[in-house]
């Protein structure tokens, strides 16, 4: 489903005009991110359209194509936040609640696998010292941490079900959504079960003495 998700998601930014910006430092940032991202290039995409929100934060197309970037460089985290930013400025987008529903379900399934934000810094100073020493053992997964992918879960959810609401969608991205939709019931309903449940609280008081 991950790789699904992700593929749809780049026919998403390939589709993002920035016509309508009127910055032109900040329309050249984007269209060379636009090529970078085009390219595979998601760091270099990623500097020019964090560059680009600094001379504006407000312009959708360019927290939305941040977000695609950051999605393709696996820091979903950072996607969520920018998504959301994006979603705020322009709700009637309807891509935008499925490129959100990609980042916060491969967050979830980021923390469910054990993977931290210093994941890739840490492999990258393994390599460097060509360490010949036995890889430590995965992160423990806490019900804290089952909890918050649960939470990311149900968010998708509201994201993909949001998405369908839109009528100016085609009929095979509706399906596709609806099909990823039931897949990411199907592993909350699963996560619940390894959840603790919350005890029932009754309603009767305890009598009171006197």
């Amino acid at each position: 489903m991950k790789n699904a998700l992700l593929i749809v998601t780049i026919l998403f930014a390939a589709i993002m005009s920035t016509a309508c910006i009127n910055n032109f430092a900040v329309q050249e940032l984007n269209n060379k991110a636009a090529e970078y991202l085009a390219k595979g290039d998601y760091d270099s995409a990623i500097g020019r359209l964090e560059a680009s929100l600094d001379i504006d934060p407000t312009i959708f197309e360019t927290n939305y194509n941040l977000g695609v970037a950051y999605i393709n460089a696996e820091k979903y985290d950072e996607a969520v936040d920018v998504l959301e930013k994006a979603a705020s400025i322009k709700p009637e987008q309807a891509d935008i609640y499925y490129s959100l529903a990609v980042a916060q379900y491969n967050s979830a399934e980021d923390i469910l696998a054990g993977k931290t934000d210093d994941d890739e810094e840490d492999a990258e100073e393994v390599l460097t010292e060509a360490s010949t020493t036995n890889v430590s053992a995965p992160k423990e997964i806490t019900t804290e941490d089952k909890q918050e992918a649960a939470k990311l879960y149900t968010s998708s959810i509201a994201s993909l079900e949001k998405y369908l609401t839109f009528t100016n969608i085609s009929q095979d991205s509706k399906a596709s959504a609806e099909s990823q939709l039931s897949s990411v019931k199907l592993k909350l309903a699963d996560l619940e079960k390894q959840l603790p449940k919350q005890e029932k609280q009754t309603s009767e008081n305890p009598a009171e003495e006197g």
